[in-house]
């Protein structure tokens, strides 16, 4: 894969947990860097992308950063860090984003939508 797929689904991956992130609350200390988002997300290119079978660490890094992700400056930097990098990055497709939460195990009770207004984003 090149690099500017990799990097590519790494952003993906990153805007659909925002979408995660964005309704569950945990506890942890600071807020979260966007490395760590695309840290944890990366697992789930090919997923966002390709579509097929969801990776058990793909899993891993979606549940990580659900739980990591525990205030409202966590959610809303998860949030701003997806959005910025989806929007250079072509190649992510919008129904394997929506799909994911419910592959990994997660109940979310919202449409995951790449438009959304990140300042209004709260626990």
């Amino acid at each position: 894969m090149a690099r500017g797929a990799i990097l590519v689904s790494k952003v993906a991956v990153a805007m659909v947990f925002y979408c995660l992130v964005v309704t569950t609350p945990r506890a942890v200390e600071g807020v979260l860097t966007c490395e760590q988002v695309i840290s944890d997300l990366a697992p789930c290119a090919t997923y966002l992308i390709n579509g097929g079978t969801v990776s058990t660490d793909c899993c891993s890094g979606v549940k990580s950063l659900n739980s990591a992700a525990t205030t409202t400056d966590d959610r809303q930097a998860v949030c701003k860090c997806t959005e910025q990098t989806a929007t250079t990055l072509p190649g992510m497709n919008l129904d394997n984003i929506r799909s994911l939460p419910s592959k990994c195990g997660l109940d979310i009770a919202f449409d995951i939508n790449l438009n959304t207004d990140c300042s209004k984003v709260n626990i």
